[in-house]
């Protein structure tokens, strides 16, 4: 069955940097437009960042555009997420996501796979 398993969260000061990973498994994963989202406490889900299949098209939510890159490794079949200058409001939990269709969407109903999540802290 299809697995997302992310890693690479933690806590870091304001200002400093983290890279967080993903490795899918179960699935061709060169096929699937996949995603980054975060969850705060008393918010809802967020999209972050969204990349297409070869990696040629990106979109990228305003709070972190200039701030984060989202990458992928088809031959690894992983998904990154490079995030620097860190502030506290980037404070979530980060989750992993595949795209249930063929078009880079923005709403979670559109993301039918989704990783445990990992936990970033960014304090001040």
């Amino acid at each position: 069955q299809v697995q997302l398993v992310e890693s690479g969260g933690g806590l870091v000061q304001a200002g400093g940097s983290l890279r967080l990973s993903c490795a899918a498994s179960g699935l061709t994963f060169s096929n699937h437009i996949m995603a980054w989202f975060r969850l705060a406490p008393g918010k809802e889900r967020e999209f972050v960042a969204g990349i297409r299949r070869t990696g040629d098209n990106r979109y990228y939510a305003a709070s972190v555009k200039g701030r984060f890159t989202i990458s992928r490794d088809n031959a690894k079949n992983s998904l990154y997420l490079q995030m620097n200058s860190l502030k506290p409001e980037d404070t979530a939990v980060y989750y992993c996501a595949k795209s249930s269709g063929i078009v880079l969407l923005t709403t979670p109903s559109a993301y039918d796979y989704w990783g445990q999540g990992t936990q970033v802290t960014v304090s001040s």
